[in-house]
């Protein structure tokens, strides 16, 4: 049987919704014609031809287009929602961007935009000035909204990385394929950059929710705790080449417990270790053959930290968080210094190596 392939749709980003209804505004502002869609040539030359939902007159001088995001097969939160933008003709020769209703403003420094300017990077208003210059039109003051952004933004990275009110205006050709690996990654590294911005060169890595969690219960500061996801190793790298001092690890034990095995990927379908990392460090320890083998028959880790527990052999965690720092040295050839602490799901604290 011959398997059919499929193919992912690509979409357009928010920033090239945003040249497509500046595009839409300024037919208008010029022809008078309502026009259906538009066609824009995105920064890697590719044609995008974006449907306009609506234009409008909203003032004597302003006029409103709204474009409907497309994401594609790309798993975007934006999909779906109203970007609106308003233009205004302006005695000037430069563009004026400002943030309306659920676009951001930056507050941070570390970002690709300086505090109080409005989140629409640079490659979308370089979009929109590729749009603009068609029209040789001079100033343009343009105004862009996402009202669902209000809400939505509280579902990103924006309140870490600094952007408050609202979504970023983001993109970095107008084109939005399904999103790889490789470009979620890249999606995290900027809370490196405004961590360092903000001055801090001790930065504590967690994977998930439950590290965050201790981390603030500890006394960390905000703005130091950063997201890894899976990709402990990529993010480690980062912050090397960023030259940051030094790391915490700080996160439940089926994620860490792959770090001292020498795991820096820990999706469990990329590597998955747990029971028989945490069983041979146990028995390296001296617990008895058959408590180990309970470990190797549990279900989960957090079966195993009952075994563990029982056996009054909680020392074993110190081991491995000790080893979980020493093979992240080891794996960013020893440019940073790097603590480990593991926690369970209810986010008591095991064991960490950060007193030694």
């Amino acid at each position: 049987m011959i398997m059919s392939k499929k193919f992912l749709r690509s979409g357009y980003t928010t920033g090239a919704c945003a040249a497509a209804g500046v595009k839409a505004s300024l037919i208008y502002m010029t022809t008078g014609e309502v026009v259906n869609d538009v066609e824009i040539i995105a920064l890697d030359g590719t044609l995008l031809k974006i449907p306009i939902e609506n234009v409008e007159k909203i003032s004597d001088d302003k006029i409103c287009a709204e474009v409907i995001k497309f994401s594609g097969d790309d798993p975007d939160i934006t999909n779906g929602v109203s970007v609106f933008t308003t233009v205004r003709q302006i005695f000037s020769d430069e563009i004026i961007f400002r943030a309306g209703l659920g676009v951001g403003k930056i507050t941070k420094a570390g970002m690709q935009l300086p505090i109080g300017e409005p989140a629409i990077n640079p490659a979308p208003r370089r979009l929109i000035k590729n749009v603009v210059d068609e029209f040789g039109i001079g100033g343009l003051e343009v105004e862009i909204s996402i009202p669902a952004g209000v809400e939505l933004a509280k579902k990103t990275l924006n309140p870490i990385l600094g952007v408050e009110g609202g979504l970023s205006i983001i993109g970095t050709t107008g084109v939005l394929r399904p999103m790889s690996e490789e470009a979620f990654k890249n999606s995290l590294v900027p809370q490196i950059d405004v961590a360092k911005a903000a001055g801090f060169d001790e930065l504590i890595f967690v994977p998930g929710k439950i590290g965050e969690t201790i981390a603030k219960k500890l006394g960390f500061a905000d703005g130091a705790i950063i997201q890894t996801s899976n990709f402990i190793g990529f993010m480690l790298e980062a912050a090397a080449e960023r030259e940051i001092k030094k790391i915490i690890l700080c996160g439940h034990l089926g994620k860490l417990v792959k770090v001292a095995a020498g795991v820096f990927h820990t999706h469990n379908r990329v590597a998955d270790g747990r029971l028989e990392t945490l069983a041979a460090y146990a028995a390296a320890e001296g617990l008895p053959t058959i408590e180990v083998q309970k470990i190797l028959n549990a279900n989960t880790t957090e079966d195993a930290a009952q075994i563990i527990s029982a056996n009054h052999f909680e020392k074993v965690y110190k081991k491995i968080a000790a080893r979980a720092s020493l093979r992240a040295e080891r794996y960013v050839f020893g440019k940073l210094k790097v603590s480990t602490i593991l926690v369970d799901f209810a986010g008591n604290i095991l064991g960490s190596d950060t007193d030694s």
